[in-house]
């Protein structure tokens, strides 16, 4: 038999408001992305939509009283497997491609690849599938 570790099963606080900001963030990047605003460059949407990610995920751990280890994209597909364990499929290898553009948590191997314009509506795309089964399925209701 294999021991199963515990999970709490009380909500953190704020969870909702995490799933707000998400959605803002990643509806700036869609309408910047769709009108072609210059000022957001390819760069400046990837971190919107970064930030839209780690605020959805943030807000399904928290609904389910848990929290990452960090806030890479690896440790927060970690952290979003050992609470839904098989849940996120596709969506979990997707984020973790996410993290090869900015690569800074060692100061020694320090490293940003700017992502180009074509790569932005795969990241919008993972990002609101993302979004979707959260919303859908995690949280267990309206945020």
């Amino acid at each position: 038999m294999k021991i199963q570790p515990l999970q709490s099963l009380k909500s953190i606080s704020g969870w909702e408001e995490y799933f707000r900001h998400g959605e803002g963030y990643l509806n700036t990047a869609i309408g910047a992305h769709r009108k072609s605003v210059q000022a957001f460059t390819p760069e400046i949407l990837y971190n919107l939509i970064a930030m839209a990610i780690e605020k959805f995920v943030m807000a399904a751990l928290m609904r389910h009283g848990a929290l990452p280890y960090n806030h890479t994209m690896g440790d927060l597909v970690e952290a979003m497997e050992h609470t839904f364990p098989g849940r996120m499929g596709q969506i979990g290898e997707d984020l973790l491609r996410l993290d090869k553009y900015q690569e800074i948590c060692d100061v020694d191997a320090f490293n940003i690849r700017p992502p180009t314009s074509e790569e932005i509506p795969a990241m919008l795309d993972v990002a609101e599938k993302l979004r979707d089964l959260i919303q859908g399925e995690l949280i267990g209701c309206e945020a």
